[in-house]
């Protein structure tokens, strides 16, 4: 007999006809994390990025009675140690409405299996400092954190384009000699 709740979730790979609920489901983890969700512009490039001709993303969709309650955002990186793919998880979300009912995990689940046929060496992702009960819920499935590693980042803006120019300033230097 199987379990009734497992019986109601299911997940599968997204498609073209789910980005409105891909885009409201970043729309509301950006809320969750009270940080600005994707305007039009970057919801548009979300579909290109993730459907279009050169994908740069995977997502897979976590129902709930058929209905699409969650998601995950992966894609696949590269260890130089393990000599391995890394399939990195860059967004988990499942509306507040539909936790505890086996969709997160369902969704680790599927992407751990996605991370053994693909031979990776590593499956990682990030979580928030002050997300405690996430923490916790990747701890129960046997995740660590990591607490020597720092995450780094340069925004689009002027940082990334500063350090942008100074490596075209060098090459330029060197084409003219």
């Amino acid at each position: 007999m199987s379990d009734p709740i497992e019986s109601r979730v299911h997940v599968r790979a997204g498609e073209p006809v789910d980005i409105p609920d891909i885009i409201r489901l970043i729309r509301s983890l950006a809320e969750f994390e009270k940080l600005p969700g994707p305007d039009d512009a970057a919801a548009t490039r979300l579909a290109q990025h993730g459907f279009g001709d050169r994908r740069c993303f995977e997502t897979l969709i976590g129902e709930w009675d058929g209905t699409c309650v969650g998601f995950a955002l992966f894609f696949m990186t590269h260890s130089t140690f393990t000599a391995r793919p890394t399939l990195y998880l860059e967004d988990l979300f499942e509306m507040p409405s539909h936790r505890r009912r086996g969709i997160g995990r369902a969704l680790l689940q599927r992407l751990a299996s996605i991370a053994v046929e693909r031979q990776c060496g590593r499956f990682e992702w990030a979580v928030l400092d002050w997300n405690l009960e996430a923490q916790r819920f990747y701890a129960s499935l046997g995740a660590r954190t990591l607490p020597e590693w720092r995450l780094c980042r340069l925004d689009r803006g002027p940082s990334l384009a500063r350090l942008a120019a100074v490596r075209a300033e060098a090459e330029h230097d060197d084409s003219s000699r």
